[in-house]
């Protein structure tokens, strides 16, 4: 993988953090894992997550 990539996918998987904290699911995400999350919640953090990627491409 080139480290463009690498560094793509670790900024992706920082902000993933980040949002679930903000949206309070840090704590089952550490406890249980990302497979635990809801349908809604996992949809909630990837609407999130575009919404942001979106506002900084403009």
């Amino acid at each position: 993988m080139d480290e463009n990539k690498k560094k793509e996918k670790e900024l992706i998987e920082k902000m993933k953090y980040e949002i679930a904290e903000e949206v309070g699911l840090d704590e089952k995400i550490k406890k249980y894992g990302w497979k635990s999350l809801t349908s809604k919640e996992s949809g909630k953090i990837g609407g999130i997550m575009a919404a942001r990627k979106k506002s900084k491409k403009k």
